[in-house]
């Protein structure tokens, strides 16, 4: 007995050290002390002290993604991104990538739909190479035409294969009648059409256009001071020059009429995404928007839409809602995928609870819960320098300031009832909205109700 008593409280006295090291992260997580100063050359320079390991993370976020290229050469955003990596006017793909690797870094390049990300992670002692690899990357890219008929090659098999995927073409289908000819309606890859149309010049150009330090937002978090950080810039982006920078105005965005898209495919399960129009990442109802969502469909098994279409109607194994925000906009959709004999009754189920969180307020557990999950979760999304890097840039592109890491408990904890009918009401229509069903037809049979 006395065995089994001392086990006990060593496992007590444990867990008491793990939740007392999860505390202190979550505090340390929250108390981001951010140094921000625009440079003389335009560039927003954020930075993070962190000297705990010998570590730093750089993110360099370039608004050039595809919110800003032409439509017929979708992708253009995605390839320019994706080529700085694969040579300089100095190195080839191979040499960049044998020199990264021998010091244990990582350096790579992302592209995205309102901006584009750059990454470098390297140990202190090796931070000289680190950014005079990232220099040489953002200000002489080759994008030799080999690497680029080579990265076509590679997308463009992505995409057919992508077709394959009941999930992809319903989602393809979505975002194109849900935003219509705004660029968040077009892959972020492209189209095979369009992919075609690029060449080696466009990409040239785009570069030139684009990248350039008042375009930029670069996020540095490790073991550096702000003044060392400026010092390798000085060093190794002093030809990193701003110029005018000549954005295209863009499609209003507005809601489409209620429109359903029936894809016939020979599948045992019925794709379903319903939605529309939602929020952008600015807009001041985010937050209470965000709650709205946990407590609908947001929220995994805690959620309405889960409980009622799979704990208590067997429906489908999963079901989702999420609302997707951008800068110029977002989306909200709900998606589920469900037996062809049972779609008709999952959209009824769906479409009964949106307007039912439109009427009837919440319960105190539910918005207590959607509060204490937003809140806990929270600190997960800046747990190591590289995600404070990401997370850093996207806030001040979306501009959220300097203080949302302190301020953000308050913008979740002051949602009330009252709140979400008013969100709930704006920012749902369970009247007008887009349906895309990938699905058998025949035995799906979709009532007129939905067509």
């Amino acid at each position: 007995m006395r065995t089994i008593k001392l086990r006990k409280n060593k496992i007590l006295f444990l867990l008491f050290i793990l939740s007392a090291l999860c505390s202190s992260i979550l505090s340390e997580a929250y108390a981001l002390d951010v140094k921000r100063e625009v440079l003389d050359n335009g560039l927003t320079l954020l930075v993070v002290e962190r000297h705990n390991l010998p570590v730093v993370m750089v993110t360099l976020g370039i608004k050039a993604g595809s919110l800003v290229e032409p439509e017929e050469k979708s992708g253009l955003a995605n390839l320019t991104a994706a080529l700085l990596t694969e040579g300089t006017a100095s190195r080839t793909a191979r040499q960049i990538s044998e020199e990264i690797e021998f010091v244990g870094g990582s350096l790579g390049a992302s592209g995205g739909s309102d901006f584009i990300t750059v990454h470098l992670s390297v140990l202190k002692k090796d931070l000289a190479l680190g950014f005079e690899l990232l220099s040489d990357i953002i200000l002489n890219p080759a994008f030799p035409e080999d690497e680029l008929k080579k990265k076509i090659k590679r997308i463009k098999g992505g995409l057919k294969a992508s077709e394959d995927d009941p999930g992809f073409v319903a989602s393809k289908a979505f975002i194109k009648e849900v935003f219509g000819s705004h660029p968040y309606g077009r892959l972020v890859q492209g189209s095979e059409k369009s992919l075609e149309m690029i060449k080696r010049d466009d990409l040239a150009a785009f570069h030139n256009a684009y990248y350039t330090p008042n375009n930029s937002m670069m996020s540095v978090v490790g073991d550096i001071t702000p003044d060392e950080v400026k010092a390798f810039l000085e060093k190794h982006f002093y030809a990193w020059k701003s110029k005018s920078i000549t954005l295209t105005s863009l499609p209003e965005l507005t809601n489409a009429k209620k429109n359903t898209i029936i894809v016939d495919k020979e599948l045992t399960q019925a794709n379903i995404i319903l939605g529309h129009l939602g929020v952008s990442r600015s807009d001041p109802d985010y937050y209470a928007v965000s709650v709205m969502n946990y407590i609908l469909g947001g929220g995994g098994f805690e959620s309405r839409l889960m409980q009622n279409i799979r704990e208590e109607k067997g429906l489908a194994y999963d079901i989702s809602s999420f609302f997707n925000a951008n800068k110029t906009g977002g989306s909200f959709e709900v998606s589920v995928q469900t037996k062809n004999e049972s779609a008709n009754r999952a959209i009824e189920e769906i479409l009964k609870e949106i307007k039912k969180i439109q009427i009837e307020p919440v319960s105190d557990r539910e918005l207590s819960d959607a509060k204490s999950f937003l809140t806990g979760s929270f600190p997960m999304r800046i747990e190591t320098g590289a995600r404070i890097a990401n997370f850093l840039v996207a806030v001040e592109y979306y501009g959220l300031g300097m203080n949302y890491v302190d301020e953000y408990p308050s913008y979740i904890n002051g949602i009330t009832k009252e709140d979400i009918l008013r969100v709930a009401k704006k920012y749902l229509d369970p009247e007008h909205y887009v349906l895309v069903i990938v699905a058998d037809e025949k035995k799906t049979a979709l009532k007129d109700e939905f067509q």
